[in-house]
Parts: C-alpha cells; sequence; structure tokens
C-alpha cells in the first residue's frame, strides 16, 4: 500500500459510524439469523473482489506471447511455399502447446483454492443472544464480534466494548506501534488485535472496507526467488546464444544461395527450439507438486517461493509448545495456599479465563471446570492476559460479593500477593516441583475488599502438564544430520528448559533471557545454544535478527506477539492453532502439530529444489547441444542439417519428457540446498561438449563412410538427437551412476514414448523422409554408446567437483553429547 494511501487512512479514521440505515446489533441478542441472511443477499459475501480472466481473455493473453506468434509466422511461412502438411502439423503443435499450459494452470489453481480452504478465517458474532464461531466471508454490516488477542479485524467497525484493547494497524497507517483504542473508536479490516479485548458492531465489509477499497488501486507484484530467476536467467542466456547461431547461419546459407523465405521459416523454428518453451508449465508443475506434497504431510504454503527458502534452512528456531510437545495441556494437580479447598480453587481459575479464546492453557482450566462439573463464578469485568501481563484479571460475582481474581505466571502473580510464612514456602516448593517435572506452573490470587492488584491472598499453585513428543528427540537427531540445527525458545523457567532440552538430547547450554538484553553477546553465545528460557517475544525477534547473520533462518510460532519474528525469519511458521494475525502473516502454516511436520516440509522443499536444479542442467545442456550442433554441421556443410519441420517437432518432444521432470523423484541432499552455478556450468559444458561430439563423429560417419544421402542424414539426425537427448535424463537427473537411481516410471514413460514417436515418424516418412531400419537401430546403438560416454563424464566432474549435500555444517557437539549449564 501506497504512503499516500496510508495517510488517507489514518486522516478518515475519525470519520467512521455504523450508517443509520444498518440493523445494529442488540447489545443483548445481536442480530437474529434472518436479519443476516437479508444482509448476506445484500452485501454480498465479506471478502475482496478478485476478476478473474474469462477463457478467451486468457487464450488472447497467451497467443500474443513471443512463442505462439512465431510458432503461427512458421505456420504461415510454411503454408505460402507450399508445404500445407508442415503448415497444418505446426498450428496443432500451437494448440496442443495451450493445451498442455491452459490444463496445467487449471490443475495449479483447483489444487492452490483447495488448500486455500484450510486457511479461512473465522469470526465469533452475537446472533440469536448467542456467541456463535463463523466463517469470516459470513460476516455482514450490524453484526457484533468479540475481539480478543490475535484476532485479524474481520471487517471495518465500530468499538461498543474494550477493554486494554490495543490494534496493531501497520497494514493500513504503515504505524508499527500498537494503538490504544477506547469505545466509539473505529477498527479496521486487516488490522489485529495485540492486546485486551472487547467487542464491536461492524460497519463496513468486503470491497467497502477502507482496505478493501485500497487493494483495488494497488499493483500487486509477486516476488520471485532466486531459484526463479536463476532459471529465467537461463531462458535468457538460451535465447541469446539462439539468436547469434542464427545470425551466422543465415549468413554462411545466403552465400550458398538459399532462398529468404527457406532461411526465414529456418530461424523461426531454430529459435522455437532454442527458447525453453516449457519453463513457465515446468516450473509451475514442479513448485505446485511441491506444495501440495507439503500440504499432504500437514502444512499449507503461503508463499510459493519460500519453498526455495526452505530447502535452504540451517537452523530452526522453535517453540516448546505443540511443536516438541503434545500441545495436549491438562490441570495434572494443583497445591492450595492456606485454607482454600481445590474446587474453590479451580473455580476462581476458571472465572480468569476467556471462553472466546483458545489459549490452550486457559483451555485447559476450563476443560478441569467442566471434568468436575463446577459451575463458573459471573465474570463482571475481564482483562485477558498477553506476554507483557503475564496474567489475565477479572472482577467476579463470588459469594455474593465481588472478588478481584488475577491468574498467571508466578514470578509475577506472587509479586502482587501477601504470603504467610507457611504459604510462602509451600509455595516455593510447588514452583521447584514443577520445574523437575517440566511443568508448567500458574498462580491464582483474589481480594475480596479491592479491585487493585496489590496484598491479594494467593489460592493455589496449578500444575499444567504437556508430554514431550514421542517422535521430536529421533526428529532433532534426524535434521541434525541433514543439516539443520534445533534451538528451543520457550517462555518458562530455565529449569524446565533444562528438563525439557535434557530429554529431547539438543546440543548445547540453555541460556535465560539476560543474553538478549546484549546483543553482542547473544551473537557470541548462539551457536553453542540448545536453547533460551523466560523468552519475551521482543527477545524472539532479537533472536531471529542475531541468527540470520550466520544462519537461514525458520522459526515458529502462534501469538499474535510472534509476528514480527516470524516476519522477519527467512522462513516464518505459524503453528497449528495459532491465532488468524500470525497464520496470514507466515510463509507456511502448520495444519497439524509436530516437528516431524516441519521436518518433513524441509525435505520436500529441498525435493523441489532438486527438481529444479535438474531441469536447469537439462535444460541449458541439451539447448545449447542443438542450438550448436545445428550451427555447426550448417557452417560445415552448407545446408540444413534439419528441415524446419523436424527442428519444431523435436522441439515438442523434447517439452513432453521436461514437463513430466515435475513428478520424478530425486535424492535428498544431506545439507541446506543452494545454486553452485559454478558446478552446474561445468556439468552442463561437460553435457553439451558430449552431445555435440556425438553428432559430429555420427555425421562424419554416415557422410563419408556410409554415404547416406542428405535427406536421410536429416531424418537420422532428428532421430538421434531425440532419442541421446532424452537419454540425457537418465545421466542428469542423478549424481549416481545412471542405472542404480532410475527416473520415476512417469518420466521412463514419457522419455520413452516421445522417442518412440520420433522412431515411428523415421520409419515411415511422417514429416521426415523415411529411412531403413537397419540405420534406426544403429542409430538406438550409437546413442546408447554415448549414453555411457556422458556418464563418464559425469563421473569425473564429480571426482574432482564432489556430490550435492555431501558435506554437513559442523555443530558444537552431536546430539548424544548434550549439556545443559546453569
Amino acid at each position: 500500500m501506497s504512503n499516500s494511501q496510508k495517510k488517507r487512512i489514518s486522516s478518515q479514521q475519525t470519520d467512521v459510524s455504523v450508517g443509520s440505515s444498518l440493523p445494529v446489533a442488540n447489545a443483548s441478542s445481536g442480530l437474529t439469523t434472518i436479519e443476516a441472511e437479508r444482509l448476506l443477499k445484500r452485501y454480498g459475501a465479506n471478502e475482496f473482489t478478485i476478476k478473474k480472466k474469462g477463457a478467451f481473455r486468457k487464450f488472447l493473453h497467451w497467443f500474443i506471447s513471443p512463442i505462439p506468434l512465431m510458432l503461427l509466422a512458421a505456420s504461415a511461412l510454411s503454408y505460402f511455399t507450399g508445404k500445407y502438411a508442415d503448415a497444418a502439423l505446426i498450428l496443432f503443435l500451437l494448440l496442443a502447446n495451450y493445451a498442455i499450459q491452459i490444463w496445467h494452470e487449471h490443475k495449479a489453481d483447483q489444487a492452490v483454492e483447495k488448500l486455500e480452504e484450510h486457511l479461512a478465517a473465522t469470526a465469533r458474532v452475537l446472533r440469536d443472544n448467542a456467541w456463535q464461531k463463523i466463517p469470516a466471508r459470513e460476516v455482514v454490516p450490524g453484526d457484533r464480534i468479540a475481539l480478543r488477542v490475535g484476532l485479524r479485524l474481520p471487517a471495518d467497525a465500530k468499538l461498543v466494548l474494550a477493554t486494554n484493547l490495543s490494534v496493531n494497524e501497520s497494514m493500513l497507517t504503515g504505524e508499527s506501534l500498537p494503538k490504544e483504542k477506547k469505545e466509539g473508536d473505529s477498527v479496521y479490516s486487516a488490522s489485529f488485535i495485540t492486546s485486551g479485548g472487547g467487542e464491536a458492531v461492524v460497519t463496513e465489509t468486503g470491497d467497502r472496507t477502507y482496505f478493501g477499497t485500497a487493494v483495488k488501486t494497488l499493483e500487486l507484484a509477486q516476488k520471485r526467488s532466486t531459484l526463479e530467476k536463476d532459471v529465467l536467467s537461463i531462458s535468457k542466456l538460451l535465447t541469446i546464444l539462439a539468436l547469434g547461431a542464427i545470425a551466422i547461419l543465415t549468413t554462411v546459407l545466403i552465400f550458398h544461395g538459399a532462398s529468404l523465405t527457406e532461411l526465414a521459416t529456418l530461424d523461426i523454428s531454430l529459435l522455437i527450439a532454442g527458447i525453453p518453451v516449457a519453463l513457465p508449465t515446468v516450473m509451475s508443475l514442479i513448485i505446485t507438486a511441491g506444495v501440495l506434497k507439503v500440504a499432504k504431510g500437514g502444512a499449507v504454503v503461503r508463499r510459493l517461493s519460500s519453498l526455495e527458502d526452505l530447502a535452504n534452512v540451517d537452523l530452526l528456531l522453535s517453540d516448546k509448545t505443540g511443536t516438541l510437545t503434545e500441545n495436549k495441556i491438562r490441570v495434572a494437580s494443583l497445591t492450595t495456599l492456606g485454607s482454600w479447598e481445590e474446587s474453590d480453587a479451580i473455580r476462581l481459575a476458571g472465572s480468569a479465563t476467556d471462553a472466546t479464546d483458545t489459549n490452550p492453557l486457559e483451555g485447559a482450566i476450563r476443560n478441569a471446570v467442566d471434568d468436575r462439573h463446577l459451575i463458573l463464578p459471573k465474570q463482571v469485568s475481564f482483562i485477558p492476559g498477553d506476554s507483557v501481563r503475564k496474567r489475565s484479571t477479572a472482577v467476579v460475582e463470588y459469594e455474593e460479593n465481588q472478588w478481584l481474581v488475577t491468574l498467571g505466571a508466578p514470578a509475577t502473580v506472587a509479586k502482587l500477593c501477601r504470603f504467610t510464612s507457611n504459604s510462602g514456602t509451600i509455595f516455593k516448593n510447588a514452583v521447584d516441583i514443577a520445574a523437575k517435572r517440566g511443568d508448567r506452573a500458574l498462580l491464582i490470587a483474589v481480594h475480596k475488599h479491592s479491585k487493585e492488584e496489590k496484598g491479594m491472598e494467593p489460592v493455589a499453585v496449578l500444575f499444567l502438564a504437556d508430554t514431550l513428543r514421542s517422535d521430536a528427540a529421533s526428529t532433532i537427531e534426524i535434521m541434525h544430520n541433514k543439516g539443520i540445527t534445533v534451538k528451543m525458545l520457550t517462555g518458562d523457567g530455565i529449569s524446565i528448559a533444562r528438563e525439557v532440552s535434557q530429554r529431547l538430547k539438543l546440543v548445547g547450554t540453555i541460556y535465560d533471557r539476560t543474553v538478549f538484553d546484549d546483543p553482542e553477546k547473544l551473537e557470541a553465545v548462539l551457536p553453542n545454544a540448545a536453547g533460551f528460557a523466560e523468552v519475551l517475544p521482543k527477545d524472539k525477534y532479537a533472536a531471529v535478527e542475531a541468527a540470520k547473520k550466520k544462519y537461514r533462518v525458520a522459526v515458529t510460532g502462534d501469538g499474535a506477539n510472534d509476528i514480527p519474528s516470524v516476519s522477519d525469519a527467512d522462513v516464518g511458521i505459524a503453528v497449528a492453532h495459532s491465532v488468524d494475525a500470525l497464520r496470514e502473516t507466515a510463509d507456511i502454516v502448520l495444519l497439524t502439530d509436530g516437528l516431524i511436520i516441519i521436518a518433513t516440509a524441509i525435505q520436500e522443499a529441498r525435493k523441489v529444489f532438486m527438481r529444479l536444479y535438474h531441469y536447469s542442467l537439462y535444460r541449458i545442456s541439451e539447448s545449447a547441444r542443438l542450438i550448436l550442433t545445428i550451427l555447426i554441421i550448417g557452417v560445415i556443410a552448407g545446408d540444413f542439417p534439419l528441415t524446419p519441420i523436424q527442428i519444431l517437432l523435436l522441439a515438442f518432444l523434447n517439452d513432453v519428457p521436461i514437463i513430466s521432470i515435475a513428478l520424478d523423484h530425486v535424492k535428498i541432499p544431506n545439507a541446506p540446498s543452494s545454486i553452485n552455478t559454478k558446478r552446474r556450468s561445468v556439468l552442463s559444458l561437460f553435457y553439451g561438449l558430449a552431445g555435440i561430439l556425438n553428432s559430429l563423429l555420427m555425421l562424419v560417419f554416415v557422410f563419408y563412410y556410409l554415404h547416406l544421402p542428405w535427406p536421410w542424414i536429416q531424418t537420422l539426425f532428428f532421430l538421434q538427437l531425440v532419442v541421446s537427448g532424452h537419454m540425457l535424463i537418465y545421466v542428469a537427473h542423478t549424481e549416481q551412476r545412471w542405472f542404480n537411481f532410475l527416473p520415476s516410471w512417469q518420466v521412463m514413460v514419457a522419455v520413452t514414448a516421445t522417442q518412440l514417436l520420433a522412431t515411428f515418424a523415421a520409419i515411415y516418412g511422417y514429416f521426415t523422409t523415411p529411412i531403413p531400419l537397419w540405420i534406426i537401430l544403429f542409430v538406438w546403438v550409437w546413442s546408447f554408446f554415448w549414453m555411457q560416454i556422458t556418464e563418464a563424464f559425469k563421473m569425473i566432474v564429480f571426482a574432482f567437483m564432489g556430490h550435492i549435500g555431501d558435506s554437513i555444517p559442523e555443530l558444537p557437539q552431536s546430539p548424544n553429547e548434550s549439556s545443559v549449564a546453569a
């Protein structure tokens, strides 16, 4: 959003009011279902209108691009020179190319739409005198909505109730600091709640919101990843190479008396064959296939280019809850302080929670209330907890009086309490026991005659347990072996963090949060740290900033206070059950809990990287071989080494197996992936030289020793380029010996099918001069022999340059040598 738009929105914030024509939600009952349905029909769904191109516009946009226009020109030239069959075939290739592209785009769009369903936002609205959870797209003007920490505002609204409420409006105004909001203030779609809670009445939805209006005027540019830019640069390189070859070949053939019409057809055909026509389709297929595979593992990729970043991750900063633990928090036990009964302690603790919040700690307390069939005291007012206060506070009606109840971190709430010597001792022992067991502890305190949080009476210490995931330790070891270090960030005390670190066999030392006060010290201890305890949101951001100087960093988060660190990381991951605002900020959203989901996503991302790497390697080698071979033979022979229609057929047959590379299986590297352009250049050079030498020696043999006629040689040369070129896929797709790691069945079927099509064309003379069967057998044997020569070149390169992923970054200690320091 532009600065002018942000200023306009900021300046207009005081002018919003609920339209008089809208049926504003009744304070006690909200809208009725019938009213909501009528308003939904009137105003439409609460979503932004995205104009989609129709089928004709899509075809027109594709048709006026360079490749289709060149194919059309080649078809026209063939038609006007009397080659009607060639012209018809070129038109068929043109339409076939479009059909393949549209089909793959349709499948990709369907896949993405299906994944987006998992990320659909929800809202709590008051309807028919009851709070209901509904899809955000069904919110209508006049709805009364509940606001809680981490909620992304589903629409523009006016506050009717606000308690300690702060809203981040950076998406609208560019101001990063949250703004305090009071009753009567307006709040806006795309902003999110950072603290407190409240209720608001919706004033505008969908395109009529301030954010919706601004989105219409924006031109959204898609950020390309480094690998995408790299592959596109390959396309430019091959285009320049093709243009250079065309200029030289045209000059030579003019001197040999070639007609301008024939030259124009040949030049267009060679340019089409040299440019990687299937580039957009292959890129889309490979990335979409990776996204779907990651989704099957339980994660949704929101930013496609983040797959490449994920492949390069070598450090994961992970929260404890839900990632390293099962996220099934329960009240394991409690210790009362003084003369309080357990049932009273549970009731009071439950009264200081928010029933509309999804916080797992508060959920565990409410479950304990339900399990004991207790009735909660009525809340008079409530201030939700956040990362700064570290406690929630409520005024409740209890024993015919209004009591102040506080629930939160023991260290925080204890400062507000007045302990006796006995209760103080019990409290200290209870907290120590919790730390040794790795349990989370919460302290409940009350005040009967005051609404000030001081001099409170401690009631009980609750012990909340969350079992470590059974696969967490083994997954951490696997990730370590794949070159990924895992470090734990937790808000728990250092004793609990040490206990968890030992159980998980994390590498290094546990540090408390004091290291975050000194950036230089933080950078110094980071490599040897197993994790950090008592972490605040600002500390998490500092950890990401420090780590990015040495690592490619992924970080997990679940709350609104994690947004800065998740946004700043190379790959931001929103864990399952995270707040809406974070899910919309993160690059990847987990649908289920567990570290294994992240490890699987990294594995699939590296597969995507390797497929794109193999594609670029093959594309450079094969296109360069085709262009240079045609150029060299054309200059030596002074004639067309291939007919224009053969060149176009060759280009089409090359695209089919290349597209299937998106489904190929690959070896996953044992270290973070990165583009080694020098290595790829050397391999491409050797593959290309082997291909050129292959073609030139064959030409010498069949022309000077077998004395075959030139039309036969053109067909032979066409068949050899198809058969040999597609055999290169077996060699290029793996760093092992080709017969030890064959391509996927989809790739082998595509390769074999195209080779057989070229063979049948050569036998029966379809768009070629037919040649005898013994020559065809000779081409197949010759191509297989040169496949082994190319394989030998590959092994020589690997002997000197090593294999991708052979080198794993050194870590401070092995996983089995964990140490925990004070």
